[in-house]
């Protein structure tokens, strides 16, 4: 543990972050894995579930979690599965 006021309040700040980024990708992965799921039962609210997994993936790249080709990479795919 550091002992300077600074680095205590740094390890506080990226604990924090941290958190907050599991967070918002393990949402990403689950509404991934929702949209998948109903694709495969052949469900009736695929698009609801595409739209919220594209949003998922925007905002997971917007805030730097994702870089810009697997999401792009990422959306591509859920669009040749909601055809």
């Amino acid at each position: 543990m550091p002992q300077i006021k600074s680095a205590i309040k740094r390890v506080e700040t990226n604990r924090k972050a941290n958190l907050r980024n599991v967070s918002q990708m393990s949402a990403m992965r689950t509404a991934v894995k929702k949209f998948e799921t109903a694709v495969a039962a052949n469900s009736d609210d695929r698009t609801a579930l595409y739209t919220q997994a594209i949003s998922a993936v925007d905002r997971a790249k917007s805030k730097g979690l994702i870089k810009a080709n697997k999401a792009a990479n990422a959306k591509s795919r859920l669009t040749k599965l909601n055809k």
